[in-house]
């Protein structure tokens, strides 16, 4: 297993957002985090970050400790975060967005492979690498922040939220782009969301948080036929 959670706990004040949470995520899996608001899921993936500081627990990455470690160090050891909202600096050009992800990068010969690969992966990137951030879309500034975040080339990419505010046929297109990083490029990837359904259709493996706590972990596929989980979470 690639990423290891053991009792996992956080405290905001007097309030336990995460308690005593254990899962594990293979290397090349998407794992799909789903779950109603409050349950813990954007704090979760802040602590995998380092954003977060856990009270109690264990967490490793490639078998190595990943607790007290800086968010830049994670970065340089291939953890990549993608917060909610679409973080970009909307007053940059798309492509001085996408050198800020390889910022600590020295060698210009990667940094240019990877901003290949890039546009590769989100051709209308490369079709507005001079326009500014706040002239994208919503979804191409969802494709710019996910680009930006594959600057540094993770091995573990944590999004958090990325179909928030686009349109269906967005969530759509995104959700596919980010099933291809984890099947052709093998990221593996934590996905927090609140569209349960679109998830799990493209996840390996789905967890489900309630206050804090996991309550059910399973194949994706396994999970959207689960009628306590469809009558909870989807909706159906």
């Amino acid at each position: 297993m690639s990423l290891n959670i053991s009792n996992l706990t956080i405290h905001h004040g007097a309030i336990c957002a995460i308690n005593s949470v254990s899962l594990a995520v293979p290397t090349g899996k998407l794992a799909a985090i789903i779950g109603s608001n409050g349950a813990g899921k954007t704090t979760l993936l802040r602590a995998i970050s380092g954003l977060n500081k856990p009270s109690h627990g264990k967490m490793s990455w490639m078998g190595e400790s990943i607790l007290d470690e800086k968010p830049e160090n994670l970065v340089r050891r291939g953890i990549s975060h993608v917060s909610e909202g679409k973080s970009v600096i909307p007053e940059l050009t798309v492509k001085e967005n996408l050198e800020l992800g390889a910022i600590w990068r020295r060698n210009k010969n990667e940094l240019s492979s990877s901003l290949e690969q890039v546009v590769t992966t989100f051709p209308r990137l490369g079709e507005r690498l001079s326009q500014r951030a706040d002239t994208l879309s919503g979804g191409e500034r969802q494709m710019l922040a996910i680009g930006r975040a594959l600057m540094s080339k993770p091995q573990l990419l944590l999004l958090d939220e990325p179909s928030l505010g686009l349109a269906p046929l967005v969530v759509e297109q995104i959700f596919q782009k980010i099933h291809d990083l984890s099947t052709s490029m093998r990221i593996t990837i934590v996905l927090v969301e609140q569209n349960a359904v679109g998830a799990l259709k493209i996840a390996d493996l789905g967890i489900v948080l309630n206050l804090g706590k996991v309550v059910a972990v399973d194949h994706a596929d396994a999970l959207m036929v689960n009628p306590a989980v469809r009558a909870a979470y989807l909706g159906y």
